[in-house]
């Protein structure tokens, strides 16, 4: 018979397990079965867009941005571009108005308020029917617009997310991480848009229906929460993989690393605010790719501790939890910043991967810590490049 500490070693196992594995394959199943009709396009459809670029002191990449905004393949006429400056300090805003001739407009709102307070001020005052989000650092694809707009040719379609490809920067393995965790992202929101509703969204390529923007709080995540709120109202959220963008990484393993704590910890207030969300008898399939996707990741790192606690304490019991316990030390030590280049290529990509899930789980741990002192994050700084 199976003793409670064997019971929550394996419950352990599976959860991880599920979280970036399980899910996605029974997302897929699903989707042999059940995809969400595409409607089709009788006419071009090309409406009016805004394009809103959230900066705080990022001279050193807007203009490069705006560049990139006024080549994109969608018609200028159609397009407003908008740099949203939180209070720059730097010549961001300077920059901006040398592009007033061509159209650009500079919002810049006083006393450092934070991204989603600027988001709620510019929002109302867009005049395009669809608002794309967009951050300084991320060049987009000239198609990207199009390719993002086209899915609101059906009603039912409240917001479109694209992804983001990271370039990493010199070689460091921990860029080349988030990289990978990445790639998994983004098939777990191929396969949720197939069959209905994708979780969330990629904060530096997104589009809604204006109409449904409702003001966010000073703390909330906005590629999250304008999501969910978009989801309570009865629509549903797409992913487009034509539609990219392009980043590098910090360039450091901290960097990255703060990157996702903050990012956690503004995930987790915002799920738990929209907890309703998570409700199986209101909210249907979405509640379950809700609580799969996020809780199941955010949880991951707890499961983590309680899988090598149980494995000591089983570590006498048999043949089997000796080498499971043994690997799982072997796989911590490669994940290690320091850990020993190899040369096999194979060898290396594993390595990688490893690195990707405990800095990502770390993070995470750090995030809920964050969390629970009460910590919020409202304002954001531009890792320097």
């Amino acid at each position: 018979m199976m003793t409670m500490i064997q019971f929550l070693f394996w419950f352990s196992l599976f959860m991880i397990f599920y979280a970036y594995f399980g899910y996605p394959m029974i997302l897929w199943v699903v989707a042999l079965f059940k995809s969400a009709p595409r409607p089709e396009r009788r006419a071009p459809f090309a409406p009016q867009v805004s394009l809103l670029i959230s900066a705080y002191n990022e001279e050193g990449v807007i203009e490069e941005k705006i560049q990139n905004a006024l080549a994109l393949n969608y018609p200028s006429e159609l397009l407003e571009i908008t740099v949203v400056s939180d209070g720059s300090n730097d010549r961001t805003d300077e920059i901006v108005a040398r592009y007033a001739d061509r159209n650009v407009i500079l919002r810049r709102y006083e006393g450092r308020i934070g991204k989603s307070a600027c988001l709620n001020e510019a929002v109302p005052l867009a005049r395009g029917e669809f608002v794309v989000f967009s951050d300084a650092n991320s060049k987009y694809d000239p198609n990207a617009l199009k390719e993002l707009v086209r899915h609101f040719i059906d009603d039912g379609i409240g917001f479109v997310s694209g992804f983001t490809k990271y370039l990493s920067t010199g070689g460091d393995r921990e860029g080349r991480s988030i990289g990978i965790y990445a790639k998994m992202e983004r098939l777990t929101k191929t396969l949720e848009s197939r069959i209905g509703s994708c979780v969330g969204a990629d904060g530096a390529l997104f589009a809604v229906r204006k109409r449904l923007y409702q003001p966010l709080q000073d703390s909330d995540i906005n590629d999250l929460v304008i999501p969910l709120i978009i989801i309570k109202q009865g629509y549903q959220g797409k992913f487009e993989e034509k539609a990219f963008c392009v980043e590098r990484t910090a360039g450091s393993g901290k960097g990255e690393f703060h990157r996702q704590v903050r990012i956690t910890n503004r995930t987790i207030r915002a799920i738990f605010n929209h907890a309703e969300l998570m409700n199986p008898f209101r909210h249907g399939l979405f509640a379950f790719q809700l609580l799969s996707h996020k809780m199941s990741k955010f949880l991951t790192p707890f499961f983590m501790a309680l899988l090598l606690l149980t494995n000591v304490l089983l570590v006498r019991e048999g043949a089997l939890y000796p080498l499971l316990f043994a690997g799982q030390l072997l796989f911590y030590f490669l994940a290690a910043p320091k850990a020993p280049k190899l040369p096999s290529r194979f060898a290396e990509g594993f390595i990688s991967i490893a690195g990707a899930f405990v800095t990502v789980n770390l993070a995470i741990l750090w995030g809920w810590a964050q969390y629970f002192r009460g910590k919020t994050y409202t304002t954001w700084a531009p890792i320097r490049r």
